[in-house]
């Protein structure tokens, strides 16, 4: 059985990062025993903003979110996510 280094107490997460950046993370932990963890109500930070959209559009995105049956704001960040990954990939 392999024998693991211990984990030092770090003074700040500064310091943590840097240690983790010289230091394999193998010799201090045994990966062959992680499980996967499910963490059901931890929710991506959001920040909210205001946005002036024409009138015209926002009725469009209400009308199509009302066929897709979800909320008009959902649809327009799927859109906005749709959109960034599209020209994420033409840049590359």
């Amino acid at each position: 059985m392999r024998k693991y280094k211990k984990i030092p107490r770090f003074k700040s997460k500064t310091e943590e990062s840097q240690f983790w950046q010289e230091h394999d993370s193998t010799d201090y932990i045994d990966w062959s025993q992680a499980k996967l963890a499910h963490l059901p109500n931890l929710k991506p930070s959001t920040k909210t903003i205001s946005l002036r959209l024409p009138e015209s559009l926002l009725t469009e995105i209400r009308i199509l979110a009302n066929k897709e049956d979800v909320p008009y704001q959902s649809l327009m960040k799927m859109l906005l996510a749709q959109g960034v990954y599209l020209l994420r990939k033409q840049s590359e």
